[in-house]
């Protein structure tokens, strides 16, 4: 406990009541993810082991044993201590290469007390959805063209959805380190599902339709190495081979993941025929 208090006041501006809050809620909170307000800002405490892994992850990762597709394996999921440590590491990287991320202000063997990063782009894109179509798809292409520069970088994210992302300056941030997709399959196969992943919130929120997804696919590949667009190419090509199945299911009940996956595979297949790898 002494140690805790002494770790939490090292933290910039934080008062004496700070502190106690602070510790009130690493000691004593259960949440997954707890914001707390203090006198200046808040921190956000993220904790780790405090739900089982999903039967989705057990699934995809027997999944990928029986087909030769790198993207499908899943991140290896760590013990609460080695998460922790894993994001942590995995926010100095991003960090140490330029690219916005929140500060780590404490770290213990289950949690991590971060920065508030402010508005994320998907509450912003909430806002504009209605009120300014262009606004929204341009966010959504901003959003991608720096997706395309993270991978540039030599690095991925592992899921790069719009509620992981904020606002910096004239820049787009980046959060949630969770996964460590590139530990368990090359790195252009890495990059090439996180564009997927992106194309599946892009898919059927662009407001201006085919338009927005093709500016934001020209984004992303304009800047992403070549490799990962040819690994996203291949990716393509095997998930294609479901979509007659997918469409099938569709008439019986089109859900919303279902419709996702329908529209940005299909976009994409369309893409790689409008824009071709060299």
């Amino acid at each position: 406990m002494d140690d805790k208090i002494r770790d939490l006041r090292s933290v910039p501006n934080l008062t004496s009541n700070d502190v106690t809050a602070l510790l009130a809620v690493l000691v004593g909170g259960s949440k997954r993810v707890e914001r707390v307000p203090l006198s200046a800002k808040a921190i956000w405490i993220k904790r780790y082991g405090t739900e089982k892994p999903p039967v989705w992850r057990f699934l995809q990762g027997g999944f990928s044993r029986l087909v030769p597709f790198a993207f499908l394996r899943p991140s290896a999921y760590l013990p609460p201590k080695q998460m922790a440590e894993r994001e942590v590491r995995r926010i100095g990287q991003f960090s140490e290469q330029g690219f916005a991320v929140p500060q780590v202000l404490y770290a213990s063997k289950g949690a991590i007390a971060l920065s508030d990063v402010g508005t994320t782009v998907q509450r912003r894109l909430g806002e504009l959805k209605s009120s300014d179509p262009k606004a929204h798809d341009d966010l959504l292409v901003a959003c991608a063209a720096e997706l395309g520069r993270l991978h540039a970088a030599g690095l991925c994210h592992g899921r790069p959805y719009p509620r992981d992302m904020f606002f910096a300056g004239g820049r787009i941030g980046f959060m949630d380190f969770e996964e460590e997709p590139q530990t368990v399959m090359p790195l252009s196969s890495a990059q090439a599902r996180d564009i997927w992943l992106l194309f599946l919130q892009i898919a059927t929120s662009a407001r201006l339709g085919l338009e927005t997804r093709d500016r934001a696919y020209i984004a992303w590949s304009e800047r992403a190495p070549p490799e990962a667009v040819a690994e996203l190419r291949r990716m393509t090509r095997f998930l294609g081979g479901f979509l007659s199945l997918a469409r099938l299911i569709g008439r019986v009940h089109m859900g919303s993941d279902l419709q996702r996956f329908i529209v940005a595979t299909s976009y994409l297949m369309h893409a790689f025929t409008n824009y071709p790898v060299d």
